[in-house]
């Protein structure tokens, strides 16, 4: 099942059209949210669900800081309501959030007893909603890259499995931190002088504002997760280095594992998702790359989902004993 919990009951079954709901009789808004580390993504829907606006923000996933994600969610929101040229208030709002970092349940707790006055929410991870998103509710797996990576799958009853995710440093293999934490081992060697200097390494340089070694040290010793992400485009862009060849190609081994993991038997479709899943396609191994399919949708449209549920549980009829 996913990780995440409800702030009021919500239904449960296939994703239902990605622009278009039943009508619901209590007029308010639907906001579709996809947090992670690098950034939060919104969409911002009418209670029917047809899309109104998007709207991106700074980080929210809760390894940051519940207080942070909040804020990000909040400004982001905010955006979608001005791109809207709509009036703002959360007491309307239905939410559906995909959140990096909601398995921790002391993060969970935290973020939901800090949520604003909303008419709904509904938390849960963001593979969970990047799955829902990419095959429509149907049965399919998904490799989330962006700072993090985690890999999801639905099988046929709507049950959610995953793997990897464990987080940075230890897990989130071929994710942008992962991948600019090994990046920097290049610097490193190059201002050691154990390997020589490149146009790779100087990129390096200049992302991490370092002149020395001295003040290499010092990026390091406050870079997190995002800051290491950073770092990662280059490893695509100097691709054709030796090391950087080997990281890549040791990305897309890391890839099919997690494929592998949640479906030993090769037989569902695959779709990579994230900021990175474009640049890292032609490392994936021949045998996988067959399989992997265009998502239908994103994570923020798997939120919208979870969104719609939640207004949905708001307004169901009370068959309760009274």
């Amino acid at each position: 099942m996913p990780f995440g919990r409800l702030a009021r009951v919500a239904g449960a079954g296939k994703l239902a059209a990605m622009t278009q709901f039943p009508h619901s009789a209590t007029q308010g808004f639907l906001l579709g949210i996809d947090g992670g580390g690098s950034g939060t993504r919104v969409i911002l829907a009418d209670a029917q669900g047809n899309e109104l606006a998007r709207a991106s923000g700074g980080p929210s996933g809760l390894g940051l800081g519940v207080e942070r994600a909040w804020q990000s969610i909040g400004e982001a929101c905010r955006r979608a309501f001005d791109a809207g040229a709509l009036p703002f208030d959360w007491r309307r709002c239905a939410l559906g959030c995909g959140l990096a970092g909601v398995n921790n349940p002391d993060w969970l707790a935290a973020f939901l007893a800090a949520a604003p006055d909303v008419r709904a929410l509904n938390v849960e991870s963001d593979a969970y909603t990047t799955v829902l998103g990419a095959h429509g509710g149907e049965s399919g797996v998904i490799v989330a890259l962006g700072t993090g990576s985690i890999a999801a799958s639905l099988d046929e009853k709507g049950a959610c499995h995953i793997a990897g995710g464990y987080g940075f440093p230890s897990g989130d293999e071929a994710s942008g931190a992962w991948l600019g934490l090994r990046a920097v081992v290049h610097l490193q060697r190059v201002l050691d002088g154990r390997a020589p200097e490149d146009d790779w390494s100087r990129a390096l340089l200049a992302l991490t504002g370092a002149t020395d070694r001295d003040s290499l040290v010092v990026w390091l010793c406050n870079a997190n997760q995002t800051a290491y992400a950073t770092l990662a485009p280059t490893v695509f862009e100097f691709g054709d280095h030796p090391v950087a060849a080997r990281l890549l190609k040791r990305a897309g081994f890391e890839i099919a594992r997690l494929v592998a993991a949640l479906d030993p038997a090769g037989a569902l479709p695959v779709a990579l998702c994230g900021g990175l899943a474009v640049p890292y396609e032609p490392f994936v191994p021949a045998a996988l790359r067959e399989r992997v399919r265009a998502p239908r949708a994103d994570s923020a449209a798997g939120a919208l989902e979870l969104a719609r549920r939640a207004a949905s549980a708001t307004t169901a009829p009370d068959d309760s004993p009274r």
